[in-house]
C-alpha cells in the first residue's frame, strides 16, 4: 500500500526571497536555478530574492520560477536520502513539477513549456476581461447551480474552476458575471467571496486557445511513462502511460482542478503522509481540511527538509 505522496504547488505559492535557506543549504537549488536560467535565457534566481512581486506575479514568470523552486526542492530531498514517493500529484501547474519528479517529464523541457503555458494563458483572455474569486462556505453544488444560472453562452460564462477543499472553491470566467456571482453566492450563504489577484480566468473553456497552443509544443517533446503514478487535475485519477498524461495536459488548462478528488484519490491508494514540495505551505492546509486522518509535512526550509528525511 502507498504510504508517501508527494504533492507540488501551483500559482500563488510565490514570494520574493523564496528558498534563500535553501540556496545556502544545498547545491541542488543553485543549480536547478542555474539549468532553468540557461533554458529561458533570463537569471529567474534574481527573480526569485529581488521580484519585484509584480514581475513575479506575471503568469509566464510565474509558473517557470515555482516549477523550479519545487523541481529543486526535491533533487535536494533526493540527494539528502529522501525516499521515492509512491504517488505524486501536483496542484495545477503543480502537475508538471509532479511529472518531473515522476521521471515522465525532463525539467528543462518542463521549464520551457510552462514558460509558453503561462504566456498562452495570459494572452488567452484580454486584461481585464476575465477574474477569479475564492468562494468561501458553500458546498459545491449550490456554487454550481448559482454560476450555471448566470453563464448565458460564450460571451458571458462563469464556473467553478478549483475544488480545492470542502467548503473552497474558486469561481472564474468574464468579470461581470464572476462579480454577479460572488453577489449572489453571498446570499446564497457563502462565509466570504474573495476577488483574487490574478488577470485571466484560468481553468475554464476560456482557455481553449492556450490549450491549442500547448498542444502543439507538448507535440515536439518527449514524455516517458511516470516512475510512480501521477493524479491527474482532470479526472483524479492515477496516470501511468505517457499517452493519457500528454492528452490530460492539453485538458487541464481549460478543464477544473478536482483537488479534493485528487487528494481522494491518493489515500485510497494508501496515502498517508503528504510532502508538500515547493514554496509555501497552501496545499497543506487544503489537505488537513479534506482529510484529518493524514500527516503533513513542508519541505521548504533546510530544517524542516531535514526533519522530513528522518521521519
Amino acid at each position: 500500500m502507498t504510504s508517501l505522496a508527494f504533492v507540488f504547488p501551483g500559482q500563488g505559492s510565490q514570494s520574493v526571497g523564496m528558498l534563500s535557506a535553501a540556496y545556502t543549504a544545498y547545491s541542488e537549488v543553485s543549480e536547478t536555478f542555474e539549468e532553468a536560467s540557461d533554458a529561458l535565457g533570463f537569471d529567474l534566481w534574481a527573480l526569485a530574492q529581488q521580484g519585484p512581486a509584480e514581475a513575479q506575479s506575471l503568469t509566464a514568470n510565474t509558473q517557470p520560477l515555482i516549477l523550479t523552486a519545487s523541481v529543486a526542492l526535491f533533487r535536494a530531498w533526493r540527494r539528502a536520502g529522501g525516499a521515492m514517493p509512491s504517488v505524486v500529484a501536483g496542484h495545477s501547474l503543480g502537475e508538471f513539477s509532479a511529472l518531473v519528479a515522476a521521471g515522465s517529464l525532463a525539467f528543462t523541457d518542463a521549464v520551457t513549456l510552462v514558460r509558453l503555458r503561462g504566456q498562452a494563458m495570459q494572452d488567452a483572455v484580454p486584461v481585464g476581461e476575465g477574474s477569479m474569486a475564492a468562494i468561501i462556505g458553500l458546498d459545491d453544488e449550490t456554487i454550481n447551480e448559482v454560476c450555471a444560472g448566470l453563464t448565458h453562452g460564450d460571451d458571458r460564462l462563469v464556473c467553478a474552476v478549483n475544488y480545492n477543499s470542502p467548503g473552497q472553491v474558486v469561481i472564474a470566467g468574464h468579470t461581470e458575471a464572476v462579480n454577479d456571482a460572488t453577489a449572489a453566492l453571498k446570499t446564497a450563504g457563502a462565509k466570504r467571496a474573495l476577488p483574487l489577484p490574478v488577470s485571466a480566468p484560468f481553468h475554464t473553456p476560456l482557455m481553449s486557445s492556450a490549450g491549442e497552443i500547448l498542444a502543439q509544443a507538448l507535440e515536439g517533446l518527449s514524455l516517458e511513462d511516470p516512475q510512480v503514478p501521477v493524479i491527474s487535475n482532470v479526472n483524479a485519477q492515477a496516470q501511468q502511460q505517457s499517452a493519457s498524461i500528454r492528452s490530460l495536459l492539453v485538458q487541464q488548462i481549460a478543464a477544473p482542478v478536482q483537488w479534493t478528488a485528487c487528494v481522494g484519490t491518493m489515500r485510497t491508494m494508501g496515502a498517508e503522509r503528504f510532502v508538500e514540495c515547493g514554496p509555501g505551505k497552501v496545499l497543506s492546509g487544503l489537505i488537513r481540511r479534506i482529510d484529518k486522518g493524514v500527516t503533513c509535512l513542508s519541505i521548504e526550509s533546510p530544517d524542516d527538509l531535514t526533519a522530513a528525511v528522518g521521519a
